[in-house]
């Protein structure tokens, strides 16, 4: 039975996410019908592009920048620039767009601090009847992928969610299937307006099951095609996609991965991975260390409620090594927004003397002057705790979540009050 509910939305996972451009190609390798394009990395480029895609100098081509980004056509360039999506007709207008898009960072409703463009891609107009949207996610509800499609496309699927959500179509896929079955293609066909005697009633079906073997073949997660266009001759062409590789599958994927574009990405983030810490920036002002994904999410919640706002999500797992708890200590110390760092510890798998020998290694390796509060309990915490007191450096010790996350904050906005009011105060030392 096809459910007509919004999709749901899965938590965060390291994928791997694409630009346009790769996910066109990819596409087009399995089968699926995309309008010609290239990618350029300068004007000339560009212009040349241009030429390939018409022919001569006169022709209707739609260039797009490339950012990892949603909403990028209603975003402005840093540059004043407006839309990274323009119709261009003749080749001097895609060199002279190129040239107010590369090198230039574009802001977007999903990236506000704005987000380097250093490629674009210049695509044949695809002139169309009518817009669908079409997706493939893995969806944790019916453990495993799902079927998403609706007959409104071209526009963004949360809107269609909010204001028509009968208008959205959800078939759940059995996680072992290798191919999806032809009952779900028939059911989503006609959902999407296709009857058996329409002309694309079989080109709409061929388009899902070359789709869904592309997102089994290279570990998608995701795979959101819109929109999805139906010509006037009854084709059906994609025209632009958003896929998503899951991050677990690397050694397997290599091709794919190793055109990931780290530019796109929050430096902190790349630098985390590369130490197997899983972290996620944010705009708060307090640095957070924490073993274990839920308490980390509690950690940030109480920062809250007392008032603080958390600086990233860093969950240094149960297996962290002195290495990694020193790097993650570098990577919250060089954030300038951090004004205090607060680590909490419950030590299970995890030992405490582990997390605070790394600390003490990475304050005598690269002088950390930001106030460090701490709260440790579970194994080896009176050791962790002689460890912190012979140390040399003053830090601050707080028996339960609730005490540290109220010292974290306080501390906190002393420092945010006193960079206000450019006193210039040090915490020397980590002390008071």
């Amino acid at each position: 039975r096809t459910s007509r509910l919004a999709p749901r939305i899965l938590g965060s996972t390291r994928n791997l996410n694409v630009h346009e451009y790769i996910a066109m190609e990819t596409m087009n390798k399995h089968g699926i019908s995309v309008p010609n394009g290239f990618v350029a990395n300068t004007p000339e480029e560009a212009s040349a592009q241009f030429k390939k895609l018409g022919g001569g100098t006169s022709c209707d081509v739609v260039i797009k920048a490339q950012v990892l980004s949603g909403g990028r056509g209603l975003g402005t360039f840093k540059n004043g620039f407006k839309g990274g999506v323009h119709m261009v007709t003749k080749e001097e207008d895609a060199r002279d767009m190129a040239e107010k898009m590369l090198g230039e960072e574009l802001v977007t409703k999903q990236n506000k601090d704005g987000i380097i463009c250093n490629k674009v891609y210049l695509m044949e107009r695809i002139y169309m009847r009518r817009e669908l949207y079409l997706s493939i996610l893995m969806d944790r509800g019916s453990g495993g992928p799902l079927l998403v499609a609706s007959p409104f496309g071209g526009t963004s699927i949360e809107d269609v969610a909010a204001s028509n959500p009968d208008a959205i179509f959800q078939l759940p896929i059995s996680a072992d299937a290798t191919e999806i079955p032809s009952s779900t293609t028939a059911e989503m066909a006609q959902n999407l307006g296709f009857d058996e005697d329409h002309v694309g009633y079989d080109k709409i079906q061929t388009l899902m099951k070359n789709l869904y073997k592309m997102f089994i073949d290279l570990d998608c997660t995701q795979a959101e095609l819109n929109p999805v266009a139906e010509t006037p001759e009854g084709d059906v062409v994609v025209c632009d996609a958003k896929v998503n590789f899951d991050g677990n599958a690397e050694f397997r994927q290599s091709e794919i991965f190793a055109r990931r574009d780290l530019t796109q990405e929050d430096p902190r983030e790349v630098e985390a991975s590369k130490y197997d810490l899983n972290y996620i920036g944010l705009d708060g002002n307090i640095g957070c260390m924490v073993n274990g994904a839920g308490l980390a999410m509690s950690t940030m919640d109480i920062i809250t409620l007392k008032g603080g706002s958390p600086a990233n999500f860093l969950d240094v797992g149960g297996g962290a090594t002195e290495t990694q708890v020193q790097k993650a200590f570098e990577i919250l110390n060089a954030d300038p927004k951090v004004q205090a760092i607060l680590v909490n510890i419950f030590g299970g798998i995890m030992r405490c003397d582990v997390i605070a020998a790394g600390i003490i290694n990475a304050a005598k390796e690269i002088g950390m002057k930001k106030p460090i509060v701490i709260r440790l309990q579970g194994t080896n915490v009176d050791a962790a705790k002689q460890l912190i007191e012979g140390c040399g450096f003053r830090m601050i010790l707080a028996e339960d979540l609730e005490d540290a996350a109220a010292k974290a904050v306080g501390v906190a906005d002393i420092a945010r009050q006193a960079n206000e009011l450019h006193l210039g105060v040090k915490f020397e030392g980590f002390g008071l």
